[in-house]
């Protein structure tokens, strides 16, 4: 395993106990089956019923169990134990057939087997963790079917290369949007808990091009079949977004808005 990947794991094993509390994520309203879905999820993800899916990088397994709430037959994967196993509690808790699997993503086609998907699922907040993303590419075309899709929503990768001091700063390029080395941070608190204190503090991202990861899409077989940019994010990443009645994060009224995430669809084959 890579180095930065294995770091990434230490650091997401010990942010699961801190997000199955959290507000962001609500497990007690998904326990009574309040919850679903992202808007934008919900809204693209369509008839999904009896289908074959499987949902790389799960985490503790909320988006998959929505999934199998919907009639797919799902398997979700993550290379963090403590999620997974936190994903198989919370699915014997409330019935759930989502099934989980801990392990690499680039292990996946071994993990859970090539060419059975109907639909790959990824959301918010994947490939910013993996260093090749050729790789993870082939890794979507090597889990479809013949004619299957890949389902990809995720923060706008140029959006990532801004970032603000406060809440009235202005927004400032800060990160190069094309690079090779990837951007090493440490600091406490996450996405889902910002006042969270953890002992594993470092984490390494890998940020990729909206060309390179079409590109990679692309050469690994698939056929583009939409590309939606939307202006708004699950979570808050600059100061001055504010969260909208539908829980999403945009531009406030008195600034121009920006892409801050996208959709991917593609087909195999």
């Amino acid at each position: 395993m890579h180095e930065g990947v294995a770091l990434n794991r230490t650091n997401w094993d010990e942010r699961v106990a801190v997000h199955l509390r959290s507000a962001f994520y609500n497990v007690d309203g998904f326990r009574r089956g309040e919850t679903d879905l992202g808007p934008i999820e919900a809204a693209e993800i369509g008839d999904i019923a009896g289908l074959r899916l499987a949902h790389l990088q799960c985490h503790f397994g909320m988006d998959t169990m929505y999934l199998a709430r919907r009639g797919a037959r799902v398997t979700g994967l993550d290379f963090s134990a403590n999620a997974i196993a936190a994903a198989r509690t919370l699915a014997a808790e409330t019935g759930s057939s989502a099934e989980f699997v801990e392990g690499d993503l680039h292990d996946a086609p071994r993990l859970l087997g090539e060419g059975l998907y109907d639909l790959v699922f990824t959301s918010w907040g994947t490939i910013i963790w993996l260093p090749d993303i050729v790789r993870w590419a082939q890794v979507v075309a090597a889990l479809l079917k013949p004619g299957g899709r890949l389902y990809f929503l995720d923060g706008h990768p140029a959006a990532r290369a801004l970032d603000q001091a406060g809440a009235d700063a202005p927004l400032v390029p800060s990160y190069a949007y094309f690079r090779d080395a990837p951007i090493e941070f440490e600091g406490q608190g996450s996405y889902a808990d910002r006042d969270a204190v953890f002992t594993h503090t470092r984490s390494v991202e890998w940020d990729h091009p909206l060309g390179a990861v079409v590109g990679a899409l692309l050469a690994a077989g698939l056929r583009l079949t939409a590309l939606r940019e939307h202006d708004a994010a699950a979570w808050q990443m600059w100061p001055c977004l504010v969260p909208g009645a539908d829980g999403l994060w945009r531009m406030p009224a008195d600034r121009p808005n920006l892409p801050l995430s996208l959709t991917i669809e593609a087909v195999k084959g």
